[in-house]
């Protein structure tokens, strides 16, 4: 799974977002690292949708436009919980040898 798959999911998470507010949710929860452009988000969008991981929650008029929410399916939160439980382990296993190393004294 790709970063941006993860946050988006993760963004999901909560509650059902439209495009720009998950966006702005990925920003945010990866610091402002990770700026999705909309071009990208929907691909991100398209591709988890494929793959049933999120679909369409409802469709809204906003100032004369349409807004897509999103929303997590439930295959789409057991796979976001499966990446975070690897993606811990993996953490843990880096952390582990990196104090392994310290306490070796190797530099």
């Amino acid at each position: 799974m790709t970063e941006q798959a993860f946050l988006v999911l993760t963004a999901l998470a909560d509650e059902s977002r439209h495009g720009y507010g998950i966006a702005q949710e990925v920003e945010r929860l990866s610091g402002g690292r990770v700026q999705l452009k909309i071009g990208t988000l929907y691909g991100v969008l398209d591709r988890l949708a494929a793959d049933e991981l999120v679909t369409l929650d409802r469709e809204e008029a906003h100032q004369g436009r349409l807004r897509r929410y999103y929303r997590l399916t439930d295959r789409g939160a057991r796979a976001l919980e499966a990446e975070a439980v690897r993606l811990a382990e993996n953490a843990r296993y880096a952390t582990e040898r990196l104090r392994a190393r310290h306490a070796g004294g190797t530099a």
